[in-house]
């Protein structure tokens, strides 16, 4: 696995045997709200629309605390497939004007559709928590004594 990733690079986060991928995850019921790309410049993120195309896997983490979510490996022929039909003014969301929403999203069509694609590899996953005890302030008072 390859860590080192050149910073112009905006969409990889990791390369796996060489195939760069993008790793998201999102948390909630919900899939909305998933970033492509982070910026609070309107001007960038309308740039960023007119030139952007896939370029690598997505790995989508679905993160839903105490409900299902799910892992879903999204092909690059997946993805470029979803933008051509639904054309890039569908498939990518830009932020609304005079909010501070942090970025350009995928547009909740192209999500559901990249997801429930057949060639979508998916892991469904009940995400519970168990309580722990734990009290930070006497684990640190007791170390402290020792």
């Amino acid at each position: 696995m390859d860590t080192d990733i050149k910073i112009t690079e905006p969409e990889t986060d990791v390369k796996l045997f060489g195939n760069p991928i993008s790793i998201k995850t999102v948390t909630g019921k919900g899939l909305s709200g998933i970033k492509i790309i982070w910026t609070v410049d309107s001007e960038k993120a309308r740039k960023f629309r007119g030139s952007y195309y896939p370029s690598c896997d997505l790995l989508l983490i679905n993160i839903n605390w105490g409900g299902k979510g799910g892992l879903y490996l999204i092909p690059l022929s997946v993805q470029r497939e979803i933008f051509n039909k639904l054309g890039r003014n569908k498939y990518i969301k830009l932020p609304k004007p005079g909010t501070n929403p942090r970025g350009v999203e995928f547009s909740k069509e192209a999500i559901l559709r990249l997801i429930e694609h057949p060639y979508t590899s998916s892991i469904g996953i009940e995400w519970n928590r168990s309580e722990i005890e734990y009290d930070p302030y006497r684990r640190w008072v007791d170390y402290w004594k020792e």
